[in-house]
């Protein structure tokens, strides 16, 4: 799959027109490519719903285009900032048009800080595997292939990984999924920010034909399946800047 470079991301735009013919002529150009539906899933139980350490904390997710994801954790309550860049890789070579080769060890990751009097780390994974992306791809997401694409959680404590890989275990275990949860979970390094016009892209651009066929759906199915965590108003990283 071709990255989406500035040039790709103005053609896509230039689909333009109401949503819903956005949404088709993407789909007409996608064939075959379906947009995401909520999986629902166990909640992950109070063993993993660990008490606050602090005002607040912070979650690193990848599950393919880092717009999506943003847009999904900018509409949820008890998120204080969701902001697209780059993990897994070092900080000269998280620039987009490098990660898109998809050689740098980077993927497209959203840095989410968060309340966690309000929501908790283990509650925020369940909304990850569930409405913002399809655990089970590897190396993918919808139309978009590479390693930069890929299903992973970059954690921040010894706390973050025992939950991220217990409630991973449990999800197999209770096969919720068709296939086997692909998600790869290791330490955060470092988080690079991603370019400004990367930031809130969902909220920017809903004419997009991507956006209206891959990532409005997530955030419907953040509405329709957690309404006690959804946020009508985004919280947009360029509002706090």
């Amino acid at each position: 799959m071709t990255p989406r470079t500035p040039d790709r991301i103005r053609r896509i735009l230039n689909l333009g027109g109401a949503l819903a013919l956005a949404a088709l002529a993407y789909a007409q150009l996608s064939p075959g490519v379906a947009a995401e539906v909520a999986v629902k899933i166990p909640a992950p139980g109070a063993d993993l719903v660990t008490e606050a350490a602090g005002a607040q904390e912070v979650a690193v997710f990848a599950g393919g285009c880092f717009w999506g994801v943003q847009g999904v954790f900018q509409h949820t309550r008890g998120v204080i900032q969701a902001v697209s860049g780059y993990a897994g890789g070092a900080k000269q070579t998280a620039v987009y048009e490098m990660v898109g080769s998809g050689l740098t060890g980077h993927a497209e990751s959203v840095q989410i800080t968060f309340d966690p009097k309000q929501i908790s780390y283990a509650q925020l994974l369940q909304i990850y595997f569930s409405v913002a992306h399809d655990p089970t791809q590897l190396n993918r997401q919808d139309p978009d292939s590479g390693t930069q694409y890929r299903s992973a959680v970059f954690t921040t404590s010894a706390s973050q990984k025992m939950v991220a890989e217990k409630y991973i275990a449990r999800l197999d275990a209770a096969k919720v999924f068709p296939a086997k949860i692909v998600t790869q979970v290791g330490p955060l390094s470092a988080f690079y920010t991603a370019e400004s016009y990367h930031q809130d892209y969902a909220t920017l651009h809903p004419e997009s034909g991507y956006i209206a066929h891959f990532d409005l759906p997530k955030i419907a199915n953040l509405k329709s399946t957690f309404p006690q965590w959804y946020r009508e108003q985004p919280v947009l990283v360029m509002a706090q800047r």
